[in-house]
């Protein structure tokens, strides 16, 4: 389903211009295997066996592991799949957002910001009547949740979650604004299921405008998809702004969407699995509790709303996409590590610093918790400006933990370059400051109840500004004599 699209008059000009795009989903499956990146797994067990896996080849070769692509699971028909960490490698992800391939992680920020910075632009999806997702629809009585491979992801979670790697699609009923977020969503039984908001999330602000009225809130829960519409889901997008529209400024051409039977909701037409109901505040049910992005249980069983579901649509021969959130790194944070660092960048340059040379979100911190920021220093005060701008903008303020501020010799990727760095050009008590009572979540392994803030660390570790041309060279052979002892013995460092 491959189509040759024309973006010269849309984002991402310069990336897109005349390269084959995807349609969806399988288009990138078909491109993964071309690759080499695509291993098909047959015959695991949905209870612990293909999560585990999962998180054991991720975590073998962070950013560089093939996506894994489960069929014949026990239990279940052959053809009903599950997915696993379909963006999260640099080619897969290359692939998936336009860009060339790169040949570090330093690369793909770049060409993210770079379009962020002189190219992007909304692309509101487009209305039609029929697609794929059509081909089978369960209705009201017909519905049963159990009939597709719902993992058992985590030994102590609190149920099977059909929701992990989705997008829950909702409508402000004031402004009509769509939301199209990532939330966990943990089946109670064959059509209910309950789902996990944190504070301060646009979902959890809509559903609670129609829980102030009394009413359920209308709701779509896409359960396998473009992985651009899981990237946009779990990031932060402006309020106001649909993660549809987004997601298609990057993809370069609108996404296709059906109104939905009962709610008139956008389902994405080429989207695997979609349910479509409403979330009532009203009636709870346990939910939990789960393996979080910390690598932690961090938030206990609660009483949570619950989503009553009246519509299965689905394709033929169904693909559910699963994340498997876990001590990092996960089977998703080489690609929110990505984006995330792309995304702060951008904030923090239209905020006005100057000076930036790079930024990574580490995935050993979740791609939130880490985040290294590195700029060439151009006065006093630049190191500390860098600091809080990346821990307060918009896509570095939730849930985070560290920042730190290098000098642009630094790659802030290689955190053996950050922790030198940190080690020699930083002195404790002198270049660490702290930020208190800010944004984070019931997540968050360090905190034991509400209110839901914490703390952040924010380290200078550049050479001092008042003599920095005064401090010690760096003893390192130079590039021309490491280029020419590469170029004359090429086999010490093949892959």
């Amino acid at each position: 389903m491959d189509q040759e699209v024309d973006t010269s008059k849309k984002a991402g000009d310069r990336d897109r211009a005349n390269i084959t795009r995807h349609v969806d989903l399988r288009d990138l499956l078909e491109r993964f295997e071309e690759i080499g990146e695509l291993e098909v797994i047959e015959g695991a067990d949905w209870n612990l066996e293909l999560a585990t896996l999962a998180e054991v080849v991720c975590g073998r070769n962070p950013g560089r592991a093939p996506a894994l692509l489960f069929k014949n699971i026990k239990d279940y028909p052959e053809n009903f799949r599950i997915l696993s960490g379909a963006a999260n490698s640099f080619k897969r992800l290359a692939i998936v957002l336009g860009f060339p391939e790169p040949e570090k992680e330093l690369d793909l920020v770049r060409s993210y910001r770079d379009r962020m910075k002189e190219e992007f632009e909304l692309i509101p999806p487009e209305e039609i009547n029929t697609g794929p997702i059509l081909e089978n629809i369960d209705r009201d009585e017909d519905v049963d949740l159990y009939k597709f491979p719902i993992p058992f992801i985590h030994e102590h979670d609190g149920g099977r979650y059909i929701g992990t790697d989705d997008v829950v699609i909702m409508k402000d009923p004031d402004s009509g604004w769509v939301n199209a977020a990532t939330y966990r969503v943990m089946v109670q039984d064959k059509n209910t299921t309950g789902i996990w908001m944190s504070p301060g999330k646009h979902g959890r602000m809509i559903r609670e405008k129609y829980f102030a009225k009394g009413e359920p809130c209308p709701v779509l829960i896409s359960c396998g998809q473009d992985p651009l519409l899981f990237l946009a889901g779990h990031s932060e997008v402006d309020i106001n702004v649909s993660e549809f529209d987004y997601a298609g400024g990057h993809r370069g051409f609108p996404f296709e969407t059906i109104q939905s039977e009962i709610h008139g909701l956008p389902i994405p037409a080429h989207a695997e699995i979609v349910l479509e109901g409403e979330v009532y505040g009203d009636e709870t049910l346990i939910e939990g509790p789960f393996g979080e992005f910390m690598g932690y249980y961090a938030s206990d069983a609660s009483a949570q709303p619950t989503v009553k579901v009246r519509r299965v649509y689905y394709r033929n021969d169904p693909i559910l996409t699963m994340a498997v959130p876990s001590r990092p790194p996960a089977n998703f944070t080489f690609a929110r590590a990505t984006v995330k660092s792309a995304m702060i960048w951008d904030e923090i340059e239209k905020a006005g610093l100057p000076g930036v040379e790079g930024i990574w979100c580490h995935e050993a911190g979740a791609g939130r918790l880490f985040n290294v920021v590195s700029i060439k220093q151009l006065y006093p005060g630049h190191t500390k400006q860098a600091a809080m701008l990346a821990a307060n903008c918009h896509s570095g303020n939730y849930a985070g933990r560290w920042v730190v501020v290098v000098d642009e010799d630094i790659d802030p990727s290689n955190i053996f370059d950050v922790i030198w760095a940190m080690s020699t050009r930083c002195d404790p008590p002198d270049d660490t400051e702290f930020i208190h009572n800010s944004w984070s979540t019931p997540l968050d392994s360090m905190l034991q109840g509400p209110p839901y803030h914490n703390n952040r660390g924010i380290i200078d570790a550049c050479r001092p500004w008042g003599w920095k041309d005064k401090f010690p060279r760096v003893a390192e052979s130079n590039p021309e004599w490491k280029d020419r002892v590469m170029k004359k013995w090429p086999h010490l460092f093949e892959n």
